[in-house]
């Protein structure tokens, strides 16, 4: 069942007739307007009319369902929201040129709207989309509609025709809010004076069509004003995956609404009822089946995120991987295990799309395993390690700054292989529990502040133990533990009774030589349930939790051959936990689906590379799926799965990683809010991070999958070749080009919203214009010479005029050349600028913080960075040098810290450094 549920009020139908005389010598104040209203209908909106408050209004059961006394049917529900997309980007007065008529005043309240803007809005938003967005939250003057309240009306309507006269406002609006980057997963808050339980039970399926502004705050919806503390009341508990905040461009910026688009569709989760008379409905936002909202340009949506690629030097046979915050700056750093070496490094995190080797730790003898926690209950993560040919462990407690204190040694037992940590004995400190395989026993270490005493406790499991999980299993708030062993098929389950006694009777039978173990709630009783990989019968063995801490007769589910590695996640959006386990000997991936009550289909099999070792399951593309990312071992690769919602992958695509890779790990190394991966490459001693930048790759055909453009020197042309959206390729089309081409930049050059191509030619001294035609086909326009042996060449809008220019890195005659754009295609003759000695790359930016174009040249011969700041009129007053090592080559411009000014990064590739320049500019 699908419920519209509608937050704007529904006014009865409204006539409006408008004059508006656009006369130059006529002030607003004097244009005659004459308004036909109907009798306006008494309900509250979401929005408020009393001036600089309005978030979160309270709203009324005929705004929450379309008639609650009659069946909810589909017959009714509005179409998906499209077409809009097509129009172009205007100015705001041009944008609401069609709405003149069916909103009052409206010349008015724009250019209050463009008054109230800054000249530089922020999040990159021009003026005219930040005061789109201004308008949408001005109130108008009593009686009158406001543009949101029409707007919202319109959009809950049937007949989306009549929506047609909002398309060119909502181009200009929804690209401003696209631009404002979303909100991750988070909770907000809406509310009505009214039960509403009854009509939305768990599991019903709910679609808001309009904008939904919503609240952080509680204390908000507690206001008299809104929802109040007495009476019936319902509030919804939002989990939202797409709310912008719009306080910035907001006239009532003091206000941190949260928006919701249009089309935002949801799931009841569950109900609540803390007090009499209120009542809590937790919704769950949800990706629909299809496109209720059409994004407003094709580049919303990242598909190819991945192109930067560093390698940090490690010790020797790195083992194992984990991360974490080591020094409480909010950014995420690595440690690497060195089996052969007996060490551990730290590759420091920076903000910098880069980690270098900056602390090495020594460990134990064959250390093969690594923990992160808090341990010490000072809030850094700490480490550590077991290692097995000692019987050892090595801990090592964070100090606030970017060190760690001196390891300490602990004897444990025979081969560790496993740790874990948690406040095992209720006494408010860390304790810890190691596995040893060697003599088939667990040894509990009492913690005081990080420190464990000689007192500890030798626990007796099954044979050949091999990993361990904790997590309170029986709902009493303690913390118990389960170990998988691997030599006799079997759980032993160790049930908290308090100062570090557990109660270890219950021993559960597994498949065969069971290898990986997790814990999640695969049923939704709360009570956590069991998970195992058994390598030796190709089968995961799933054990449903009891309240009391018991766990039911596995259940065996048949996976594929070589079970090797586990992760659980929601992989089909039904709210219910799923399983995805790599096939080591399949070269595949087996994905269970589970059906909420414990149960499992018959697995998918998805290909992979040869012989996978290692998963792990994050949004790597930011489409709200949870997608899956996979170690190759055999081929020296990892690849990621696209989840596409539906309950299936498509084979994403594949990135070459170092010799071996055994580990690997997901997360926003670089605090861009896209996940990065990392990957530990046992063969070549190396860590290799892969970042995230949100949009590498182009749409050429405008089919809203990404193609991709390759430049082959050494046969004088440039590759297209068209994607199919699941990471394979077709159409293999090769266009010449000049000689030797070095570079390509993509962009609109003659303004007619087709990507078209520039290559520079190294050996013929030129630029190629090639035009798109819009299918994934280039017609070759021109040759435009720029100087001696181009190597690099970029694309920007340096002269201010609305159209594309170029500019070039000319090595052969140290100089860079600009070519100003005309808007159709051709460019002007080139204006040459000199540089330094072997320029090889040229950037654009605004590197001073002028609102001036400036240009950046790394120059070869030079050793340095020469950065040109612009002025008006093509003109560069000043040159900066910035001296580096020994022939830099690659660079990139970037804010790597986030404080909002563009960054430098220059690679040096003989001397394997790489520097990094801040900007300081206040």
């Amino acid at each position: 069942m699908q419920i519209d549920i509608e937050f704007q009020n529904q006014p009865s139908r409204t006539s409006y007739t408008s004059e508006v005389e656009f006369d130059e010598d006529t002030s607003i104040d004097d244009q005659e307007q004459t308004v036909e209203q109907a009798e306006q209908v008494d309900v509250a909106t979401n929005r408020l009319t009393k001036p600089k408050h309005r978030v979160s209004k309270t709203i009324g059961i005929n705004e929450i369902l379309p008639n609650p006394s009659e069946p909810i049917t589909f017959e009714n529900d509005p179409s998906p929201i499209i077409g809009y997309a097509a129009e172009p980007i205007l100015p705001l007065p041009l944008a609401c040129a069609p709405l003149f008529d069916i909103l009052y005043n409206l010349v008015f309240y724009v250019q209050l709207a463009l008054d109230e803007t800054p000249e530089n809005p922020p999040n990159g938003l021009t003026v005219h989309e930040s005061a789109a967005i201004r308008l949408y939250t001005l109130e108008w003057e009593t009686p009158h509609k406001s543009l949101y309240s029409m707007l919202n009306y319109t959009l809950k309507s049937s007949n989306r025709e009549e929506l047609r006269p909002y398309f060119k406002y909502m181009k200009l609006f929804l690209t401003a809010l696209a631009k404002i980057p979303c909100e991750p997963i988070t909770t907000v808050w809406r509310g009505v004076k009214k039960d509403l339980s009854a009509e939305l039970q768990p599991g019903t399926s709910l679609t808001w069509w309009s904008f939904s502004s919503c609240t952080k705050s509680l204390t908000v919806l507690e206001n008299n004003m809104y929802l109040g503390t007495v009476g019936e009341r319902t509030l919804f508990s939002v989990e939202a995956i797409n709310g912008r905040i719009i306080s910035d461009h907001s006239h009532f910026a003091t206000e941190d609404e949260v928006l919701l688009l249009p089309g935002t569709h949801m799931v009841v989760v569950s109900h609540l009822v803390p007090s009499p008379n209120l009542y809590i409905i937790h919704l769950k936002q949800v990706i629909p089946e299809e496109t209720l909202l059409e994004p407003p340009f094709k580049e919303i949506i990242c598909k190819d995120p991945y192109s930067l690629r560093s390698v940090s030097k490690t010790g020797k046979t790195p083992v194992a991987l984990t991360f974490g915050d080591f020094r409480n700056q909010d950014i995420i750093d690595l440690a690497v295990l060195n089996y052969d070496e007996q060490s551990v490094d730290f590759l420091l995190g920076n903000s910098k799309n880069t980690y270098e080797t900056e602390i090495i730790y020594d460990t134990g003898s064959a250390p093969s395993f690594i923990f992160t926690g808090d341990i010490n209950g000072d809030e850094l993560p700490d480490i550590i390690i077991a290692n097995e040919n000692d019987g050892t462990i090595s801990v090592l407690l964070d100090n606030p700054d970017d060190s760690f204190q001196s390891t300490t040694t602990y004897q444990v037992g025979q081969r560790p292989v496993s740790v874990t940590s948690a406040d095992f004995t209720g006494n408010g400190d860390f304790d810890v529990i190691v596995v040893n395989y060697g003599d088939n026993t667990l040894r509990l270490l009492f913690g005081t502040a990080g420190r464990f005493s000689e007192i500890y406790i030798n626990i007796a499991v099954g044979l050949q133990p091999i990993c361990i999980i904790s997590g309170d299993f029986n709902l009493d708030g303690r913390v118990d533990w389960a170990v998988v062993n691997n030599g006799d098929n079997t759980i032993n389950v160790g049930i908290a009774r308090g100062f570090g006694i557990f109660e270890t009777s219950q021993i559960y039978k597994v498949g065969h030589h069971p290898v990986a173990i997790t814990t999640t709630d695969l049923n939704h009783d709360e009570i956590l349930d069991l998970i195992v990989a058994n390598y030796g019968d190709n089968s995961v063995s799933v054990l449903l939790g009891n309240d009391d801490g018991t766990f039911q007769a596995q259940i065996s589910y048949d996976v594929g051959i070589g079970p090797n590695a586990i992760a659980t996640a929601d992989f089909n959006n039904d709210l219910h936990m799923d399983i995805a386990l790599t096939l080591l000997n399949e070269s595949s991936v087996s994905v269970l689906f589970g059906d909420g009550n414990g149960g499992f289909r018959s697995p998918n099999k998805f290909k992979v590379g040869s012989s996978p070792n290692s998963l792990t399951a994050n949004d790597f593309n930011r489409d709200r799926k949870i997608d899956v990312v996979v170690t190759n071992s055999g081929e020296n690769t990892w690849m990621i799965l696209i989840n596409m919602g539906n309950g299936t992958f498509r084979s994403g695509f594949h990135y070459a990683s170092g010799s071996n890779p055994v580990s690997i790990g997901a997360a926003d190394f670089n605090v861009d809010q896209f996940i990065d991966v990392v990957v530990v490459n046992k063969g070549d001693n190396t860590a290799s991070l892969v970042l995230c930048n949100g949009d590498v790759a182009h749409d050429l055909n405008n089919d809203m999958k990404l193609d991709l453009v390759i430049v082959v020197m050494k046969n004088d042309s440039v590759i297209i070749m068209l994607g199919n959206g699941d990471g394979a390729f077709r159409n293999r089309t090769k266009l010449r080009t000049g000689n030797q081409p070095s570079s390509v930049a993509i962009n609109d050059f003659n303004n007619d919203q087709i990507p078209d191509l520039a290559v520079s030619n190294h050996g013929t001294q030129t630029i190629s214009i090639l035009l798109g035609r819009g299918d994934g086909n280039f017609q070759f326009q021109k040759m435009y010479e720029c100087g001696v042996n181009p190597n690099s060449v970029i694309s920007a809008d340096f002269n201010r005029d609305q159209n594309m220019d170029l500019a070039t890195a000319n090595m052969g005659e140290n100089s860079f050349s600009i070519l100003l754009g005309t808007g159709n295609g051709t460019f002007l003759d080139y204006i040459r600028y000199l540089a330094e000695r072997e320029p090889v790359i040229i950037m654009s930016n605004d590197f001073n913080v002028d609102n001036n174009t400036d240009i950046a040249v790394v120059n070869r011969l030079s050793n340095n960075v020469e950065i040109f700041f612009g002025g008006v009129n093509m003109t560069f007053s000043t040159i900066k040098h910035y001296g580096t090592n020994n022939k830099p080559n690659p660079a990139v411009a970037y804010d790597f810290n986030k404080d909002g000014k563009v960054d430098l990064a220059v690679l040096h590739t003989l001397s394997d450094q790489l520097y990094v320049f801040l900007n300081q500019c206040s």
